[in-house]
Order: structure tokens, then C-alpha cells, then sequence
């Protein structure tokens, strides 16, 4: 079926958004004119009653969709008896959902929780914990990695330079290595070698020789499927030879599952898919469907900062517990094995995509983290940031919310709750929005 392209934004959209520029900081990306008004599982409505697929989900946010009966009640019952009392006490919504992650916690060693309101904050506790337990200096991160933008997390984040233009000095100590990209490989490697490993050799044999003393690097700081860098899902043999370069020098593995945690993939997290247990969990985003949340999760051995090492003031809100509590019983319960199932289908759909349009170059995903590069030849695979562009927003005026990455990958994190009919949905668009991309760049 042939979509109509709509006139969007809408006038009530329009005005909303010269209201915003005369008010709001400049610094907010924002990729098209989406005002919202409402939403309902898998769709949302802007303000001129213009109705959209949503198959960015608040950046992978919204686990259970929009305003999910359950988490609404969860919300309006806490919130009767009381919204706020700081970290400095306690209250069993707290504890609770901290036995919960434990129990799903990807280490089979006892965990322990830092709650916090926010992915960048979950990874700038994960940092401080290292620094503290091992008495170590610096750490390692890779390039196209994303990890927050506040001094700390900013170190690490290593994507795109206005991220860092103009505000150095952020914390110093932080090596970057190569991400080992399938589709986009850097290394030569050895017989029987993959990129993966290869990665890990390069950190091995030329930065701790050239760069940083092994017995100084407290961590390494890693996506186990990079974010904004662009869906890039590693090779196979690189989480294993990464845990085994940690073990054999006292480092501890630190997984950023901001994006990737809570049954996106099709595991309650990504690092599972490699059999790898991590050191350091930072988790936020879909923790509780919307309700600003994080958490930090680490091993019971390694978290043995003191009282008054770390703390604040919001984190553990309880009206956030009671969200993520009725989100994780859902993921446990149906959303992650649909993450599962409906991504293999929506990747599938994808790989139809490929064979239809020359400028799509590769298809990549786990369960419902699911991306498509462009570029201007499949033979050179020269990037084709315009051909995304365009197709991001043509497929906004068809009625289907998606977002960048990468230099030029479209992303699609849509909500755990999905289903193969929506996918249909959103198949059916991507296909006319890349046709009239490929016509508009022809012409």
C-alpha cells in the first residue's frame, strides 16, 4: 500500500516548536519536527492528530510501550502513598526490585545495586567503583563508543567530536582502542584469528607496551552492541578473548547495557549472548518504561566502597521502582522471548530490504535492536549519510519514527511488546521512504 507523504510538522507542532527555541537550550538533537501528544503501546500521536509507529521507543526506552495499563497502575498506586524520600533512608519498593537484579543479574557471583536517574550516571558509579576497588589509574574505551556526556562518561564517549568540543578537561586516563566492526574490519589478522581477537591483541601487545602499565588499568569500559556508534554488533570471539585479557591482568570488565540491557536483544542482557560474565553492569533506559532510572550492578566482591563513597539524592525514586519492578515481571514473562522471536522476524524483513535497494549495505541486530547502513556502492562501502537522512525523514512523513546512528545507519529500537503485524507495518514504509530517497538523490 502507498502512503501519502504528510505536511509535517503540523501548524499546532510548528508553533510548540518556535516556542521551544525561544526557551530551550540549542543543544538538544532532534532529527525532525515530532511533537507528541499522546501514545498507546506501539504508537504515539503529535499534536495535530497525525498517527505514528514508533520504532524508536524514547531510544530504547519505552520497554512495554506507551503508557502500559500496568505500569500506570504500578505509577498511581506508589504514588498515593509516597513519591520521594531520599537514598539517606530506606523503603522496601528499594529493596525489592534490588533482590530482582540480583537475581538477573549476568554474574553468577552474589550482586549488589547503585540506583541512579540516568544512563550516563549509572556508568560514571560504574567508573568510580572500579577506581576505588582496584586502586588503579586509568582505563580503556573504544572508538564510536557512547557513554553519556557529563565529564566522566564523557572520557570514555568517543563518537563524534562536538560530544567534546570545547569542554576539555574531562577525566584524564582514558585509552581508546578500535571497535571491532564485521561489516567495517580495521585489523590484519593472524591464521585463525578474527577481528575480535585481533582487538584484543592490539590492546595487549601496543597499549600495554606503548600506552598504559597493565598492572594500572582498573577497567575496561565496553558496549557489548554499540549504540550510537551505529548497532555494530561484534564478532563472536571478541567478549571471550576480552574477559580472558581481564582475568590474566587483575581488570575489571565493565558492560554499558544503557541501550542494549532489559530484554532488547532477546536476553535479559546483550553480554549474555557471548556467555561472558562481566564485572560491572551500567543500566538505565529501559528499566522502567519511561520513568527516568538507572542502576549500577556489580559483583558483591567488588562493590566495597564505604558509606558515603557515593550516593544522591533522587536515585531509587520510588515511584521508578514501582515502574521497573511491573517492567522486569513483563520482560520476564513474555516481552524478552518476543524481543527474540519479532526481532528474527523484522531482521528478516530487513534482509528482503537488501536485496531491493542497492544503497542498503548491510543489516544488523539482536532481538528488537535493529539497524540498516547505507551506502553509495556495496563494493567500496562508502557511507551515504544523505541517503539515511533522507530516508529517516521521508519515513517521518510516512508515519514511522526511527533515528540515525553511526555515520550513516538507521536505527530501529521499537517497544518489547511489538508485534509481526507492526513489523509489516513498519517494512512497508522503510520500503516506499528508501524508493523516494533513491529518487530524490537520482534526480
Amino acid at each position: 500500500m502507498t502512503r501519502e507523504l504528510r505536511n509535517v510538522p503540523g501548524p499546532k507542532a510548528r508553533a510548540i516548536i518556535e516556542r521551544d527555541a525561544r526557551v530551550v537550550s540549542p543543544s538538544y538533537p532532534r532529527p525532525y519536527g515530532f511533537v507528541m501528544s499522546h501514545g498507546k503501546g506501539a504508537y504515539a500521536w503529535d499534536v495535530d492528530g497525525n498517527k505514528y509507529l514508533d520504532f524508536i521507543a524514547g531510544i530504547a526506552v519505552l520497554t512495554t510501550g506507551h503508557a502500559h495499563p500496568a505500569v500506570v497502575k504500578a505509577i498511581t498506586e506508589q504514588a498515593q502513598k509516597f513519591i520521594h524520600i531520599s537514598s539517606d533512608y530506606y523503603h522496601e519498593p528499594w529493596v525489592k526490585l534490588a533482590e530482582k537484579l540480583a537475581d538477573i543479574a549476568p554474574f553468577s557471583e552474589p550482586a549488589m545495586s547503585f540506583f541512579t536517574n540516568s544512563g550516563t550516571e549509572s556508568v560514571e558509579a560504574a567508573i568510580k567503583l572500579a577506581k576505588h576497588h582496584t586502586g588503579r589509574k586509568f582505563f580503556i574505551g573504544f572508538l564510536g563508543g557512547f557513554h553519556g556526556r557529563t565529564l566522566g562518561s564523557l572520557a570514555f564517549t568517543a563518537r563524534k567530536p562536538v560530544f567534546r568540543q570545547r569542554f576539555f578537561p574531562w577525566m584524564p586516563g582514558v585509552v581508546h582502542v578500535p571497535y571491532p566492526n564485521p561489516y567495517r574490519p580495521m585489523f590484519q589478522t593472524k591464521p585463525g584469528e578474527g577481528q575480535g581477537r585481533a582487538v584484543v591483541r592490539y590492546i595487549e601487545e601496543y597499549v600495554f607496551k606503548y600506552l598504559l602499565p597493565a598492572d594500572e588499568v582498573a577497567g575496561i569500559l565496553v558496549e557489548p552492541i554499540q549504540g550510537e556508534g551505529g548497532y555494530i554488533v561484534p564478532p563472536d570471539d571478541f567478549f571471550p578473548a576480552l574477559r580472558d585479557l581481564c582475568d590474566r591482568y587483575g581488570i575489571l570488565l565493565i558492560v554499558d547495557e544503557v541501550q542494549t540491557g532489559v530484554g532488547r536483544t532477546g536476553k535479559w542482557w546483550a553480554i549474555q549472548h557471548w556467555g561472558v560474565e562481566p564485572d560491572i553492569v551500567a543500566s538505565a533506559k529501559g528499566l522502567a518504561s519511561g520513568v527516568p532510572f538507572g542502576a549500577m550492578l556489580a559483583r558483591k566482591s567488588v562493590m566495597t566502597w564505604p558509606q558515603g563513597a557515593h550516593g544522591n539524592t533522587y536515585g531509587g525514586n520510588p515511584l521508578a521502582c514501582a515502574a521497573s519492578q511491573v517492567t522486569l515481571e513483563m520482560v520476564e514473562k513474555e516481552l524478552m522471548h518476543n524481543a527474540a522471536r519479532v526481532g528474527e522476524y523484522a531482521l528478516e524483513g530487513f534482509r528482503q530490504l537488501l536485496q531491493k535497494h542497492p544503497h542498503i549495505g548491510h543489516v544488523r541486530g539482536k532481538g528488537l535492536m535493529l539497524a540498516m547502513e547505507f551506502v553509495r556502492d556495496r563494493a567500496s562501502k562508502e557511507p551515504f549519510p544523505e541517503m539515511r537522512d533522507l530516508v529517516e525523514q521521508y519515513a517521518f512523513r510516512l508515519g514511522l519514527l526511527t533515528m540515525g546512528a553511526g555515520d550513516s545507519v538507521l536505527r530501529m529500537a521499537p517497544p518489547l511488546i511489538i508485534t509481526e503485524k507492526e513489523v509489516d507495518e513498519a517494512l512497508e514504509i522503510l520500503d516506499q521512504a528508501i524508493a523516494l530517497a533513491e529518487k530524490a538523490l537520482a534526480g
